[in-house]
């Protein structure tokens, strides 16, 4: 099938914007221009790809699924461009993450402030999701790499490196203040209400094996679908809850939290970086990958 390349850009825009006149605008065209180009590349392919809505146009599942893979091949088109074409290709270009909330905040950030700083005219692109909904992007060639915590399940040939372990704590809100006095067992907390992230989580595999190690039959009353939402709810005694002791330790600090100590310690924990290496990275990327992954050799030959 012989398609003119420029209907993709067209259709690119068009389902970016979800509006023909915003498209039309950014090519510099005309919106009867732009209703053309779709109706010919729907002729071309067999099937429709847009549907009218209230306020624009919405993809139909075929323009979906095309959408994902324009959208991939566009954003490498321009990368070249902008690492081909301007002053240099290490001070240049974008970069494109994929990291968990955990990950962000204990890792991420601090990383990406001092990258900034050396190179400051490289864009950067967080796309932050759940553990499995970033495997699916990175799978998909939409990220350059990605930051999850453990556990987490890659495709074989996705190499994974450790780049920070961290602890979790079981905390309570002020309304468990009397729980943080003495150690205590899984099956003594099993009656109180606990907070976790939801069934459909790794987390939320891992702490059950490691209740089910414990002969503690216990099942979260509150399930969230991402870990920055933990801390608000624990804090507000809606239950007791695992969460990084590095985020926790400001709110008990401040009296706001109080860590629950257990008699067994909670799973260990850490911030995996996964690539595809079949899949080439763009040079900036390639600065941000090998900095990540240099400075933790450094600091574990430093150990």
């Amino acid at each position: 099938m012989d398609i003119n390349f420029e209907y993709y850009k067209v259709f690119y825009y068009a389902a970016r914007y979800r509006n023909l006149t915003r498209a039309a605008a950014a090519l510099g065209s005309n919106q009867p221009n732009v209703t053309r180009i779709i109706k010919l590349l729907e002729a071309q392919l067999g099937c429709r790809l847009f549907v009218r809505e209230p306020r624009g146009i919405g993809l139909t599942e075929e323009g979906e699924k095309l959408y994902s893979h324009v959208e991939a091949a566009y954003d490498h088109l321009i990368r070249a461009q902008e690492e081909i074409g301007g002053p240099s290709a290490q001070e240049a270009g974008t970069v494109e993450i994929g990291a968990t909330e955990t990950a962000l905040h204990l890792f991420l950030l601090e990383e990406m402030r001092e990258f900034k700083g050396n190179h400051p005219k490289i864009r950067m692109k967080v796309h932050n999701h759940s553990t499995p909904e970033i495997i699916k992007l990175l799978i998909a060639g939409r990220l350059d790499f990605a930051l999850v915590t453990t556990p987490v399940k890659a495709p074989r040939h996705f190499p994974c490196e450790t780049v920070w372990r961290f602890r979790e704590i079981l905390v309570g809100g002020p309304q468990y203040r009397s729980l943080g006095t003495a150690k205590a067992s899984l099956r003594e907390l099993a009656g109180y209400p606990w907070v976790g992230l939801g069934r459909e989580t790794a987390t939320y595999g891992m702490y059950r094996d490691f209740f089910l190690e414990h002969q503690a039959g216990i099942e979260p009353e509150m399930e969230v679908a991402t870990s920055d939402l933990l801390l608000p709810l624990i804090q507000n005694n809606l239950g007791i809850g695992f969460v990084p002791e590095a985020l926790a330790q400001p709110l008990l600090d401040r009296g706001l939290l109080v860590q629950i100590p257990l008699d067994c310690p909670p799973p260990s924990r850490s911030i995996q970086l996964i690539s595809d290496k079949g899949r080439g990275r763009s040079m900036a990327a390639d600065i941000f990958y090998k900095s990540l992954s240099w400075k933790q050799k450094a600091e574990e030959k430093a150990l």
